[in-house]
């Protein structure tokens, strides 16, 4: 499985919040995210932040594709499903 690391994502965030002079809470730094982080990863880091301003290196699993990688092999399926729809109409207009 293919991982990215989001430690500076994570970083930058907490900086963020404590310039703000707000305590970071897990509902917090998890709405500031761009990427998805699971909640017990959320914990690990903002103790981590707590006590010595330093975020632990993490890693969350990667998107396989990127999206227009991804709206291309969308596109693809539905121009092929409305081929074969349109073959079966026919099959079953001539009957």
């Amino acid at each position: 499985m293919l991982t990215q690391d989001v430690s500076e994502e994570l970083t930058k965030v907490l900086r963020q919040i404590q310039s703000e002079g707000k305590e970071p809470t897990i509902a917090l730094v998890k709405s500031r995210l761009n990427i998805v982080v699971p909640i017990p990863a959320l914990i690990k880091v903002i103790k981590n932040w707590k006590q010595s301003k330093q975020v632990p290196k993490i890693e969350v699993a990667a998107e396989a594709h990127d999206d227009k990688e991804r709206i291309a092999k969308l596109e693809k399926q539905v121009a092929d499903l409305t081929t074969r729809l349109k073959e079966l109409e026919e099959k079953f207009a001539k009957r």
